[in-house]
């Protein structure tokens, strides 16, 4: 396999703690949350460095995402590869995919990003919403979780893709409609072993045999001929953006398209979106309070803000003034990293919170401010999406894919 999961450090002689990142399963040491090198390390990928930036303004033409420049997509692998076919004048596919659930702005992150890919590159992109993930691993009934689904897909049109290159659709639905599907997935698990498929998911002899399948269903998009009426040419090369603890699945999938005749899925991975309580923890489906959910008013988010991001200042306002904040454990300032796109105020407002300038409450008011216009407009957008919108986006259809010339 291309990566292995660590789950302790060996110091001299002695076993420590470190972080744990699976599927399933995300625990941190530090207050700063993981340490994203280390994972890089164990996961044998590759970082998005200042040479991979450099040449994605020299093919694109554009400067680099925010999310590239600030190291929220921080890891990679064969986006070289992407780049140098892409250069010269072959396309590839998006993919991405979705557990259905309460989306909070955690969740907009890959989507925000995918959007920007599909605008520079001009490329196809299809979108997976595991509605049978979200039966299998939790006691949601398949009914309720296909509801789900198109809630989640009114959220992920808002976030602006074009309609005549994105394909949404829902396992469940998909699998009855389109034979290529399941045929890929037969061919793929021919060549994954049990113990493979227990090591990505975290989980011993007592876990079902539908989560134990479930990996199939997960990476069998990253093929192009799972998608016929999509692309002619079966080889098509796909990159995938997603959350750094998916990478087990599309490890395995890297394993196996070589043996298949098809090109390895590339990947660009991104960091965790921190709770409101701080770095080292989680945003809670069970706790409305650990994030800012898309369907959060104004008022919602500013007393959540003000109440609960965990601060990087100092105890007293005079401690303050002489010591300065700590931007990398505060909420607040995390969270600006995600979504103010404006570099040189980011820059100001570190600068100003590190040196005791300004105050926590300073640095929420300007989150909230961000947050608050951020919702808005997807709120906004979102209500323009209807049912015949959806319907369109899920028609299995040709997206004038071209294979060879720009």
């Amino acid at each position: 396999m291309e990566n292995a999961q660590v789950h302790e450090r060996v110091s001299n002689g002695v076993a420590e703690k470190e972080d744990v990142v699976t599927p399933w399963t995300i625990t941190r040491v530090n207050d700063t949350g993981i340490d994203y090198d280390e994972l890089i390390k164990k996961f044998g990928s590759s970082k998005i460095d200042d040479e991979l930036l450099a040449k994605f303004e020299k093919i694109t033409g554009k400067k680099p995402h925010h999310f590239l420049r600030r190291g929220i997509f921080f890891s990679h692998r064969d986006m070289h590869t992407i780049l140098n076919l892409y250069e010269q004048g072959q396309y590839f596919y998006l993919y991405m995919s979705r557990e259905p659930s309460m989306m909070h702005l955690g969740h907009l992150i890959p989507f925000m990003f995918c959007k920007w890919l599909q605008d520079i590159f001009d490329v196809p992109l299809v979108i997976q919403l595991t509605d049978d993930e979200k039966g299998t691993w939790e006691t949601v009934k398949v009914e309720d979780a296909i509801k789900l689904a198109y809630t989640n897909a009114r959220d992920i049109i808002a976030c602006g893709f074009n309609p005549k290159k994105t394909f949404i659709f829902f396992n469940v639905e998909h699998i009855e409609i389109n034979p290529a599907f399941y045929q890929n997935m037969i061919r793929i698990g021919k060549y994954v072993v049990l113990n493979q498929v227990k090591s990505i998911l975290d989980f011993g002899n007592t876990g079902s045999i539908a989560k134990g399948a479930f990996p199939l269903m997960q990476v069998v998009p990253a093929i192009s001929s799972t998608f016929p009426f999509i692309f002619k040419d079966t080889k098509v090369p796909c990159l995938i953006p997603c959350l750094i603890d998916e990478d087990q699945y599309f490890c395995m999938m890297r394993d196996v398209t070589p043996r298949l005749g098809y090109p390895k899925p590339a990947l660009l991975h991104a960091i965790f979106f921190p709770a409101l309580q701080g770095c080292k923890t989680k945003i809670s489906a069970s706790d409305n309070n650990t994030a800012i959910f898309l369907t959060d008013t104004a008022k919602q988010i500013k007393n959540k803000i003000n109440k609960y991001a965990f601060s990087g200042g100092q105890a007293t306002v005079e401690e303050h003034r002489r010591l300065g904040g700590n931007c990398e454990v505060d909420i607040s300032y995390q969270w600006l990293r995600f979504f103010l796109e404006d570099d040189e105020r980011l820059k100001q407002i570190r600068k100003d919170y590190t040196s005791g300038e300004i105050l926590t409450g300073e640095l929420k008011k300007e989150l909230i401010d961000v947050l608050q216009r951020l919702v808005a407009k997807h709120q906004e957008a979102k209500s323009k999406v209807t049912d015949e919108v959806i319907k369109q986006f899920m028609i299995p259809r040709d997206l004038g894919f071209v294979s060879k010339t720009k």
